[in-house]
């Protein structure tokens, strides 16, 4: 047997011998069969070509280069090292020539060595620097093994005979050679879980670490491309281990026999259970998502593939299973080297945004594989990141139509399937041209005039761009683009070109555009250009596309070129016109001397009128004198220019004249002074007669106040003529600084520029009233007008502004000046009243800065308000609580109806009620609180105000407010329209008129007393059906009760005085149903009942007077005798003449002084202009004189008989002179006597109760004492009833008696009476008839008592 090495170089030489005999012939297998069997006997050798390589050197013919695998079995396998090692130490190259054929063995090495481990397998390895081809990597299976230890070469499993493929050199497409596997594991021990696995420094998770990390080395160490197996995790379930090995690419039989290895390799104490192997593989997934820019709306497909076969494939967007549905289509794909799942999903969102995965399983019986794919999907929005900005288009401008504006958007990326479209939405369609870039889109605009209207100036056109992706996804972009037009502006002039200072003129501005924004005025003169920022003077009618400037009052200021500006965003129309503002001078600034005068006849009286020398105008200066016109003679005298003239009377009749100064201009423009009052008296009577100003004693003679270097002092001295020479009665003159301050007011007001100018005008008018204090009452009054004529101006509600304007208020309301608000309170117009509303006026003018309205006070003022914005749904609800220890609160609730940008203010005022006109019987008792709206306001809503009363004693509260317009517009409370809820110590006023707004108060009184009140009402009932029954029984027995002239005369009297209280009391009634609040609007009817009720209760006491005298005149003038006729014409007159004359007199003297009522009661004045005393002094008068009447009376009663006087008779003269005292004084009306106690202030209230039970009873008094108490009467009333016996009876009783006295209940008085002068029996009479006209005489008087 040959020697190993001799038998393997020529089985080399002989093999390469064969090969390249048999290069182009087939049977090379068979000959090296022979040849190695005939050299080395019994052991064989298995030659395999197994490929040919390329040509590498260059030979002619280029030599051939072979690799030859050879296997070579080995009996005996201890020959194995030893072949290695020979070969390793062999010198090559090694070259011989066979069959002439030169060979050349230039490298040998042993790549594969096979150990048989059975019968049918050998456990082949691959020797270093070797590694098994690709190929093949799926099917090696590692060799049973007991060895842990990591440097044993790894064997695989063969089958015998083995025949390839062997180990090759290693490279990068080798077996296991790749990037390396992770693959994460898992595997259960059935073992009890501890929380120690859970640290990873405790010694038992440690130990576990160790040891599992050991066997997983052991047993995954032969996978291909094995780099490491650890253990990277605990987690209770039993006790699941995480651990993760990295190795090329493994097949599912790999894994599994590796996983069954653990088992051996781990210690059984571990207990691993054997199914419960988990393999996931993450990095052997191709997951590929289309398109690769994801955007809102597009169509994605995800696709995951593997390189084996799985069907059980899921899809998993975050934790949360795909399943398929409208959006998402699933699709696998499975063949037999590959597994391929598919996910669609439709119109993306952003909430598909996310980590999507895919999953293959494939399971057996001791392990599942799991092939895991992860890609994070972000969906974004097809954001248009540039575009157009709003365009401003206007349509008639010829720079617009030749470069037409282009309308452009793109988005943030390139996209290759980008497309674009653009939409036209407006009443204004203009259309353009479209173009298309890779991200953007353009759109330029064919602008032409025709297609924009002047009515839709202004109009806003949406182009709508849209981009699309090409995936479904698409983004739009809207591109508002506003169409103008240049308006036509045209502008008119009430005036030609010229007006007069102190006229007034409007400018028309009208423009063919009607949407536009704002109209806006300004005056250019020279350099100067002013803004005419008068509210007031500017009104706009928005639909007409008019604004008219209203100049009421022009001065120099508006002198100019008057520029009228249309607005419509920047787009601004403009139209001047030009109007010269001539000189002139206004009324007030025209000093007249005198003011009043009186005059005498035919002695010239100086007229002069002065005006400012500041003037280039020369005027045509005239006196107007009762219609007729004399020039005026002119001179200067320092800084004025005056005008005078002597004027005569010739007429020398008492009348009065007035005159005055006119002006006329270089245009024909006049203006004429005020009044000058001529009053002229007779020279006979002339007392004073300093500096030819001549009067009589009285005469008052009015004369202006000095003149200033400056200017003059408005307001006037007021002398009279006293003691022979005129005396200074009052001073009315104004103190510099308020007369500059009203001349400035006035100029400010009448300025272009007001609004500008009134924070620096607040500002001086603080500081000088700080220091002036307004000492009198015509600064006080000018003050008030200068904050009247200063509240008509808008103004920012700035806190310095209002706080200098409400504490010019709070010293002039202070409670030293008092004394001064009570005087001027008596003008025609109260001058609280004039504050109050300039006070409301300003706040409603106030324009908010920065949406809001401060909150501040002042001494005696407290101001808030708010803006009402659009989406404001907040209430206006604003507590009070700075001024004292007063509170209010104004409640307003459904605010949100008002229109937005409209201003609600308050201002509570806890001076302002004490100056206020107020009568003596209310008080205002709570704070004032004044509430203005900016708007105009159609729908009614409520307002709530709680007030804190002021004096707890105080009852019966009223909720009112300030009414401008009563009582002729001098102003005062009412309540109309308001409900009171009381509580304690608050008082909650809800009304429901808000425009304007008004004062609203809660104003507590002292409480009418209710038992006068009620003896008042029922007694005036119980006194006109007295009245009633008591005239209707006079017209039944008439006849027979007047049979002579001294009953008829006293039936007369009973019947007028019972008509006259009738008449009264029907009058009271009408004015019981006007009260404090409607007075005023009744005034008329309230004037006229209280007239009637003064004439009526006046014939009352008249004809009482009148029944008095007859007694009077039948007691004392016995033997007198005058007619039945005549005495009726005498009563007549006095029972109606007399109150007519008092009734008339007196509205004819108050009436026009408007003093002729009270202002809070129908009945007349007693504070203005006592009034009242037409009835006390008549009605008292009347009351003495029945008095004396009724002592003569009793005098002549008490007159005894000679002889006949008993202390029994006394007695009874006694009782008599008692009844006569009860029943005369009321009859008589001495209640009036408690009538004058109650007007005196402060009264006791007994005096008002006695006063209203006896006069309300009087009707029934009459009724009672003048009618039923008559006997006469009663027998009378029963014979009409045929009650004849009881009748008869009384007739006999009193048979020489023709009338039975009135006030007698018994004959015996009768025979009292009769002794009139002290005499019994009749009187005897020289006549023809003695007895009868005896009897008479005494009848009469009788009557008359009746």
């Amino acid at each position: 047997m040959p020697s190993p090495v001799t038998a393997a170089l020529h089985l080399l030489f002989l093999l390469v011998t064969t090969c390249f005999q048999t290069s182009q012939a087939s049977g090379f297998g068979p000959l090296a069969q022979y040849a190695i069997g005939r050299e080395l006997g019994e052991d064989s050798f298995h030659p395999e070509l197994q490929r040919q390589k390329r040509n590498v050197l260059i030979f002619d013919p280029p030599p051939l280069e072979y690799a030859i695998d050879i296997e070579v079995s080995l009996t005996d396998s201890s020959l194995l090292e030893p072949i290695k090692e020979y070969f390793r130490n062999l010198r090559l190259p090694v070259s011989t020539n066979i069959s002439d054929v030169e060979m050349t063995v230039s490298s040998i090495n042993i790549t594969t060595v096979c150990v048989p481990i059975g019968e049918d397998k050998s456990c082949c390895s691959c020797e270093s620097g070797h590694a098994w081809p690709s190929t093949g990597c799926g099917d090696l299976i590692s060799c049973p093994s007991t060895s842990l230890a990591p440097n044993q070469p790894c064997g695989y499993t063969r089958e015998r005979p083995f025949h390839g493929p062997y180990c090759e050199p290693q490279n990068g497409d080798s077996c296991g050679m790749g990037e390396p596997t992770v693959m994460n594991m898992s595997v259960r021990l059935d073992t009890t879980f501890h929380d120690d696995l859970r640290n990873h420094s405790s010694e038992l998770y440690k130990k576990y670490k160790a040891d599992l990390d050991k066997a997983f080395n052991a047993s995954y160490r032969c996978l291909p491309g094995f780099v490491s197996a650890t253990t990277t995790g605990f987690r209770p379930g039993s006790v699941e281990v995480n651990y993760r090995v990295e190795a090329g690419s493994a097949s599912f039989q790999q894994l599994a026999h590796s996983n069954r290895l653990v088992a051996q390799y781990v210690d059984e104490v571990y207990n691993i259970v054997p199914t419960s192997f988990t393999t996931e593989i993450t990095n052997l997934t191709n997951f590929t998502v289309s398109p690769t820019h994801i955007f809102e709306g597009d169509t994605i497909r995800l696709m995951c593939e593997i390189s084996t076969t799985s069907e059980n494939a899921t899809w998993y967007h975050g934790a949360q299973v795909i399943p398929g549905g409208p959006r998402h289509s699933l699709q696998t794909t499975v063949s037999a080297a590959m597994s391929q799942a598919v996910l669609t999903i439709t119109n993306v969102t952003q909430e598909d945004s996310g980590t999507y995965i895919c999953t293959f399983e494939n399971r057996h019986l001791s392990m599942k594989l799991i092939y895991k794919g992860r890609e994070e999907i972000q969906v974004s929005p097809l954001h248009i990141i540039s575009y157009s900005s709003d365009n401003k288009v206007t349509c008639n401008s010829p720079e617009i139509q030749a470069n037409s504006p282009v309308l452009f958007c793109c988005i943030d990326r390139q996209l290759p399937l980008l497309t674009g479209a653009w939409k036209v939405n407006g009443a204004i369609s203009i259309p353009g041209v479209l173009s298309l870039s890779s991200n953007c889109t353009e759109y330029k605009l064919n602008v032409t005039d025709s297609l924009c209207l002047a009515e839709q100036s202004g109009t806003v056109t949406t182009y709508t761009c849209e981009l699309q992706t090409g995936h479904g996804a698409r983004s739009s972009r809207d591109i508002r683009v506003t169409y103008f037009r240049a308006a036509q502006v045209r502008i008119s002039s009430s005036v030609n070109t010229s007006i007069s200072e102190g006229y007034g003129f409007n400018l028309k501005c009208e423009s063919d555009v009607s949407n536009y924004d704002s109209i806006s005025w300004e005056i250019h003169s020279g350099d100067r250009v002013q803004a005419v920022e008068c509210a007031a003077c500017i009104r706009t009618n928005k639909s007409t596309a008019t604004s008219v400037l209203t100049v009421n009052t022009a001065t120099r200021d508006w002198n100019g070129t008057y520029v009228c500006t249309f607005s419509q965003d920047s787009l601004n129309s403009s139209a001047s016109v030009t109007v010269n503002v001539i000189s002139l001078p206004m009324k007030q600034h025209i000093l007249l001397d005198p003011i009043a005068a009186p005059i005498t006849c035919r002695r010239p009286q100086a007229l002069s009128c002065c005006i400012s020398a500041n003037t280039g105008e020369d005027y045509d200066v005239k006196f107007v004198v009762q219609e007729k016109e004399f020039q005026a003679e002119k001179r200067k005298q320092g800084n004025f220019l005056c005008y005078s003239y002597n004027y005569t009377e010739t007429e020398c009749k008492g009348k009065e004249l007035t005159a005055y100064c006119k002006f006329v201009n270089s245009i024909g423009q006049e203006v004429n002074s005020e009044r000058i009052r001529l009053s002229l008296i007779p020279d006979k009577d002339i007392s004073c007669s300093e500096n030819n100003t001549f009067g009589r004693e009285g005469d008052i003679l009015i004369k202006p106040c000095s003149v200033l270097n400056t200017g003059f002092i408005q307001g006037n001295k007021i002398y009279k003529c006293w003691s022979k020479s005129w005396k200074l009665k009052r001073n009315d003159c104004l103190s510099e600084q308020i007369n500059n301050l009203l001349l400035e007011a006035e100029s400010l007001v009448n300025s272009p520029s007001a609004k500008a100018g009134l924070p620096d005008f607040l500002q001086n008018l603080r500081n000088q009233t700080v220091l002036l204090q307004n000492d009198s009452s015509a600064n006080l009054a000018a003050t008030v007008t200068i904050l009247h004529a200063i509240s008509s101006i808008p103004t920012e509600a700035k806190k310095s502004t209002i706080t200098d304007y409400f504490t010019t208020v709070d010293i002039i309301v202070a409670d030293s000046k008092k004394e001064l608000w009570a005087d001027l309170n008596k003008e025609e117009t109260p001058t609280s009243s004039l504050l109050l509303n300039s006070v409301e006026r300003f706040s409603k003018n106030l324009q908010p800065v920065n949406n809001t309205i401060p909150h501040l006070s002042t001494e005696t003022l407290e101001l808030q308000g708010m803006v009402v914005t659009e989406h404001s749904h907040a209430g206006y609800n604003k507590d009070f609580s700075r001024l004292g220890n007063l509170t209010a609160n104004v409640l307003i609730g459904n605010t949100e109806t008002l229109p937005p940008n409209s201003t609600i203010v308050s201002v509570a005022y806890s001076a302002l009620g004490r100056i206020l006109p107020a009568n003596e019987t209310t008080y205002v008792n709570s704070l004032v609180i004044s509430t203005t709206l900016s708007c105009e306001r159609k729908q009614n809503f409520h307002i709530n105000m709680t007030f804190q009363k002021e004096n707890l004693f105080l009852k019966m509260p009223r909720c009112v407010f300030w009414d401008f317009d009563l009582n002729n517009s001098r102003g005062g409370w009412d309540n109309r329209g308001c409900t009171l809820t009381e509580e304690e110590g608050n008082v909650i006023c809800s009304c429901n008129h808000l425009t304007p707004f008004s004062i609203l108060m809660s104003p507590d009184k002292p409480a009418h007393n209710s038992v006068e009140d009620y003896i008042t009402h029922v007694g005036l009932g119980i006194s006109i059906l007295s009245l009633v029954v008591c005239i209707i029984i006079e017209s039944l027995v008439w006849k027979t009760v007047t049979n002579n002239t001294t009953s008829y005369m006293r039936h007369i009297c009973i019947l007028n005085t019972a008509t006259s209280l009738l008449l009264a009391d029907i009058w009271f009634i009408v004015t019981a149903s006007i009260n404090e609040q409607n007075m005023q609007r009744r005034r008329e009817i309230c004037i006229a009942a209280t007239f009637f009720i003064h004439l009526f209760y006046l014939c009352g006491f008249f004809w009482m007077l009148s029944l008095g005298l007859i007694l009077f005149y039948r007691l004392v003038f016995i033997l007198h005798n005058t007619s039945k006729t005549s005495q009726k014409a005498v009563v007549f007159c006095l029972g109606y003449g007399c109150p007519f004359i008092f009734a008339v007199t007196t509205i004819a003297v108050t009436l026009p002084r408007n003093t002729y009522i009270r202002k809070d009661v129908c009945s007349l004045n007693w504070e203005d202009s006592k009034a009242f005393l037409a009835f006390v002094i008549p009605a008292l008068a009347i009351v003495a004189m029945n008095l004396f009447i009724t002592a003569v009376v009793i005098i002549k009663i008490l007159r005894p008989n000679i002889g006949d006087r008993t202390n029994k008779q006394e007695r009874k003269t006694l009782f008599q002179i008692c009844k006569s005292l009860i029943i005369l004084t009321p009859l008589l009306g001495l209640t009036w006597g408690f009538g004058f106690a109650t007007i005196i202030k402060n009264s006791h209230q007994a005096f008002h109760i006695l006063f209203a039970l006896l006069n309300a009873l009087q009707g029934l008094f009459i009724l009672v004492f003048g009618t039923l108490w008559d006997n006469k009467i009663i027998e009378a009333l029963l014979k009409r009833n045929s009650l004849s016996r009881w009748s008869s009876q009384q007739t006999k009783s009193t048979s020489l008696i023709l009338v039975t006295p009135m006030f007698s209940m018994n004959y015996p008085f009768s025979r009292t009476f009769n002794n009139l002068c002290g005499k019994t029996g009749k009187y005897t009479v020289s006549s023809s008839e003695p007895s009868t006209a005896s009897t008479e005489n005494t009848s009469k008087s009788y009557s008359l008592l009746n």
